[in-house]
């Protein structure tokens, strides 16, 4: 069995190679949800809530139309890591697919977008922010998904360097313009929205000249495939299918993890934008959480492609094994801090006395949520590195349809409650389904299954 170098060496083990890939990572990825953060907190300080639910609905809408394609970077990032000399060909289908949906999403949602706002429950006041939040952001959906390409090949690449310096950049960008817009301007949701889309653009702009500047081959390569008439899909059409089979599983667990953050979302609306704004704030804290502890699992995807590329079932295993006691120490470090960190958290976010009180009562499940959901995060990175994306559509499938929709029925008497309740048990359905799975084709059978 042929041995990745990173063994030879103690200064380069496991555990060094996991935390070298995961830090960056874990920075870039926190400065992702800290942009939430960001627009909450400013948003949360204005006179009145409509503004942040306003841009709380708007920005769900958009999540779930957004990253509904994040099989874009999942899927780039499991290609590249496993291929050896075709990276650029496969970022290049994937950019082609991201430019086509992005421009799908801006010609035909755009006019449905009061449609859509009225499903979300929207009051009165906060529906018109809701709707320019939207309309704005929707201007960059081509470039925000060419961007989950990029990210997917660096992070194919193990370049983490590189995905720090593209959303810590652009968000910094996105947190300054969102202080001049908002506060500076009085622009409201608006101000939020055009930040946003000022942010896209440099992610895009940043990420082209850093493919440049550390993959020097790779844009050459991508215009040599885009004048090769065998790269198009009716001369070769197999690894076309291969991402598209591969897209269209992940896809589907995408969308029905966004559902269930939506349907989180109307449900606190329609029960007054006091608790819609609290929910809100809950769930950019919990997507910090989701963030950080991702950084492990973007290592495991990068580290889980090699080991299968190189056929070693040593990386392969050590990689589990140390990206795993990572990540739950660091579940464990951020349920206290949590804890701990309460009476400071909460008043960062609003100063709304009925949003804050709100806030405080479901403040608890928001603790309970990192134990839980890190084994699902980190059990993605191993489907997402092996290629096995059918199985993570599956768990996906039951954590949703059969977990969380009846348990959010059976507990509506509970109020808001309930709803939290039910996302609970829709994330431990997610842990214990990709257990499972994991279990079946990876330890149950020969792990040599991997490499087919």
């Amino acid at each position: 069995m042929k041995q990745s170098h990173a063994f030879r060496s103690p200064s380069s083990g496991p555990y060094h190679r996991v935390w070298r890939l995961a830090w960056p990572m874990i920075l870039s990825n926190i400065s992702v949800p800290l942009l939430g953060v960001i627009d909450t907190a400013i948003l949360g300080h204005l006179p009145s809530a409509e503004y942040l639910s306003g841009v709380a609905i708007g920005a769900s809408i958009l999540t779930m139309l957004l990253w509904a394609f994040g099989f874009l970077r999942m899927g780039t990032t499991g290609l590249v890591a496993r291929a050896s000399d075709e990276g650029s060909q496969w970022l290049l289908r994937a950019l082609l697919f991201a430019l086509l949906l992005g421009c799908m999403l801006l010609l035909f949602v755009s006019p449905l977008l009061a449609t859509i706002v009225r499903w979300m429950n929207a009051s009165a006041e906060a529906a018109p922010h809701a709707r320019d939040y939207l309309q704005i952001r929707l201007l960059s959906a081509p470039l925000a998904l060419a961007n989950f390409a990029l990210l997917g090949f660096f992070i194919g690449r193990q370049d983490s360097r590189a995905l720090l310096g593209i959303l810590v950049t652009a968000n910094f960008i996105n947190i300054a313009l969102d202080l001049l817009l908002i506060i500076g301007f009085s622009m409201g949701a608006r101000g939020a929205a055009w930040a946003s889309v000022a942010a896209d653009c440099s992610a895009c702009i940043l990420a082209f000249w850093l493919l440049h500047q550390r993959h020097a081959q790779v844009l050459p390569q991508l215009l040599q495939a885009l004048g090769n008439k065998d790269f198009w899909p009716w001369r070769q059409l197999a690894p076309w299918l291969t991402l598209l089979r591969i897209n269209t599983d992940l896809f589907v667990r995408t969308c029905l993890l966004l559902f269930t953050l939506t349907f989180f979302t109307a449900q606190g609306a329609s029960r007054g934008d006091n608790t819609l704004a609290a929910n809100a704030i809950l769930l950019q804290l919990l997507m910090m959480t989701a963030y950080a502890l991702d950084g492990f699992a973007h290592a495991t995807e990068a580290l889980v492609g090699e080991s299968i590329a190189q056929r070693s079932q040593a990386l392969f295993r050590s990689t589990l094994r140390c990206a795993g006691i990572f990540a739950l120490g660091t579940a464990i470090v951020i349920t206290l801090l949590l804890i701990a960190g309460e009476p400071l958290l909460l008043p960062l976010f609003t100063n709304i006395p009925g949003v804050l009180t709100q806030a405080q009562l479901y403040y608890p499940w928001l603790c309970a949520l990192p134990l839980i959901a890190v084994w699902s995060y980190q059990l993605d990175g191993v489907f997402i590195g092996s290629g096995k994306s059918r199985q993570m559509r599956n768990t996906m499938f039951v954590a949703t349809v059969l977990i969380f929709l009846p348990a959010w029925w059976l507990s509506r008497p509970l109020g808001n409650h309930g709803i939290w309740l039910s996302l609970i048990l829709f994330f431990s359905a997610r842990s214990v389904g990709l257990l499972v799975c994991y279990y079946q084709f990876a330890i149950r059978q020969p792990l040599a299954r991997l490499w087919l």
